[in-house]
């Protein structure tokens, strides 16, 4: 049961549809999600297996990805602490034509609600029936637009974005990824990122170090990613 304490003030803080649930369907809800850890490189989904339930990210970090023909990862979303993965539990996933993977990048600590259970409480209850949409399309809109970037951009002009992304999720100029990190986020290869940076140091546009990239001209990345900033 964790009708009390942080999965309480998680859920009021996160689940914008918990003040609209009955006294039942909030001690249902508590009574069928627990506290998971996934370990760093854990992969937690795949196509084959069954719903794993609504995952709410408390600390670390989730990556959603495909595998490209030539096997190179390509990441369709992530999410963050606070964080709401809807998709994994709606089975939508199985529906994509193409195989999902979610790992989990970081140590990861999740609450996770058992899918039947939030299943039941969309068909009973409006407001989380459109929780969980809203939260559905916007995995998707990240995905199409993941797969938008591939098919349509420049890899210069998708790692500006990448960049500009990044230090705005982070509130601070400071990125520490690898070369190897942005490269798989990205859904290109670690030659291209490692060569694009080489380019955009030479640039002034950013510092280099090993695993910690510094924004020094945000004006010129934000010229090179054109009209998404």
């Amino acid at each position: 049961m964790m009708r009390t304490g942080e999965a309480t003030d998680l859920f009021i803080q996160h689940f914008s549809f918990w003040p609209q649930l009955t006294e039942l369907q909030k001690n249902q809800l508590c009574k069928h999600t627990q506290p998971v850890h996934y370990h760093k490189g854990t992969n937690i989904y795949h196509g084959s297996m069954d719903c794993i339930g609504v995952l709410l990210v408390k600390t670390g970090q989730l990556r959603a990805y495909t595998l490209s023909e030539d096997g190179r990862e390509v990441t369709l979303y992530r999410l963050f602490p606070g964080d709401v993965g809807i998709l994994s539990a709606s089975c939508a996933l199985r529906a994509v034509t193409f195989e999902v993977f979610i790992d989990a990048d970081e140590e990861t600590d999740v609450l996770l609600t058992a899918s039947a259970v939030f299943q039941e409480l969309t068909e009973q209850n409006i407001y989380v029936k459109c929780f969980g949409y809203e939260r559905a399309s916007a995995r998707l809109s990240e995905m199409l637009w993941a797969m938008q970037q591939i098919l349509f951009m420049s890899a210069d002009k998708r790692l500006a974005i990448f960049l500009l992304q990044e230090s705005e999720k982070l509130g601070q100029q400071e990125i520490r990824l690898t070369h190897e990190q942005i490269a798989r986020y990205m859904g290109s290869a670690r030659e291209v990122v490692s060569r694009l940076l080489k380019y955009f140091v030479q640039e002034g546009m950013v510092k280099s170090s090993r695993g910690l990239l510094t924004i020094l001209d945000r004006k010129k990345l934000q010229k090179l990613a054109g009209d998404k900033f």
